[in-house]
């Protein structure tokens, strides 16, 4: 099969450092430390696919360098930083070349600008690397995505038309969330391999719901101990019990000891820092969405190394009835497969008001 494959070389690069994207931001993130993932990523992925793939594919990092084994033509070169319009530029020739499916390595406004030339006229499929991956068109993981591929090839997998969506960084930096769906792509389909759009549930007994989670939180939460505070409204919850809705971000990660807000939309190494002085310490997180990944979407300065230093036993989940009901099965996706190997099983996740539901939990 003939593929078009490209890397958006700088997409998830704001994760780790608390930036929320990296639109506009790039240098920024080097400043912070940030380190290019995408390339690896998207390696974890071509080193799974199977090399009879004729691929066509960008210069250097936006995808060559990605090609140790495949047989593959570079039909586009970039020079310096590549933008949008080297993506945009990259999926015209793959269209002029007539590939039959077009791989790419990226976050949802990658998806968008791959979305915008190729329309509905080839299957796309997103190997996720960006910090914004609400997208549908995103397989669970990178190898999940080289699976995908070869089963579109050796059984003709169902193609389905999966959501484009794209959130507004600006506003994101400002703790609002708005998203907006593009598009409709047709994408490969496999229930276990591609991940769901992500879904903003909101009805008076989730409001309920989430109240009771929080009052049953804090009778729990130990005085002496850290909690770090992954993003999103049922974790916000807690912290409007603690009086600390007004502080508290809506869409960062923030740190709580003793009813007192110690971090405020804190990055990967703000977090290593606090952790440094901290004895005991707890992460608690929810899901995003429908999608029912706990790491690896959303709050990714929840990073690996967070995760290990606080320790896999003292992660709290915490999720509504009506959230676990649309998740089959939880995901991790740490980009350690050791540390996704011991998150994976079953957890027992806070639902209720001194209720827990056990939810199985899968590595990506």
């Amino acid at each position: 099969m003939k593929i078009g494959f490209l890397i958006n070389p700088i997409a998830g690069m704001g994760g780790s450092v608390g930036l929320k994207g990296t639109d506009g931001l790039v240098e920024e993130a080097r400043m912070r430390g940030a380190k290019p993932i995408a390339l690896e990523r998207a390696k974890k992925c071509m080193d799974a696919l199977n090399a009879d793939h004729f691929i066509l594919t960008c210069s250097g990092e936006m995808g060559e360098d990605a090609l140790l084994k495949q047989n593959y033509e570079v039909v586009y070169s970039f020079d310096g930083t590549s933008t949008r319009e080297d993506t945009k530029n990259a999926c015209k020739l793959f269209l002029d070349n007539k590939v039959e499916l077009l791989l790419f390595c990226g976050g949802d406004g990658t998806a968008r600008n791959v979305y915008s030339v190729i329309g509905k006229e080839i299957p796309i499929l997103g190997i996720p690397a960006g910090v914004k991956m609400h997208s549908a068109v995103f397989a669970i993981t990178p190898k999940s995505a080289a699976k995908l591929v070869e089963h579109f090839v050796t059984v003709k997998s169902e193609l389905r038309d999966a959501e484009v969506m794209d959130t507004d960084e600006d506003a994101y930096r400002r703790n609002e969330l708005q998203m907006k769906v593009f598009g409709y792509a047709r994408t490969p389909y496999e229930p276990v391999l591609v991940q769901q759009g992500k879904s903003l549930f909101q009805s008076v007994s989730e409001e309920q719901a989430k109240d009771e989670i929080a009052r049953f939180a804090s009778e729990f939460m130990i005085h002496d101990e850290l909690y770090i505070l992954g993003a999103g409204t049922t974790i916000h919850k807690i912290a409007e019990l603690f009086g600390l809705g007004e502080e508290k971000t809506l869409l960062g990660v923030d740190a709580v000891k003793e009813g007192v807000l110690v971090g405020k939309d804190m990055n990967e190494r703000d977090l290593m820092r606090l952790l440094e002085h901290e004895k005991k310490a707890k992460i608690m997180v929810s899901p995003i969405g429908a999608q029912g990944f706990v790491f690896g979407r959303g709050s990714q300065q929840i990073s690996a190394k967070v995760i290990e230093a606080v320790g896999v036993a003292n992660v709290i989940v915490l999720a509504t009835p009506h959230k676990l009901s649309e998740t089959p099965v939880l995901m991790v996706d740490t980009g350690s497969d050791e540390l996704d190997e011991k998150l994976s099983g079953h957890m027992s996740v806070v639902c209720g008001y001194r209720m827990a539901q056990k939810k199985e939990v899968r590595k990506g």
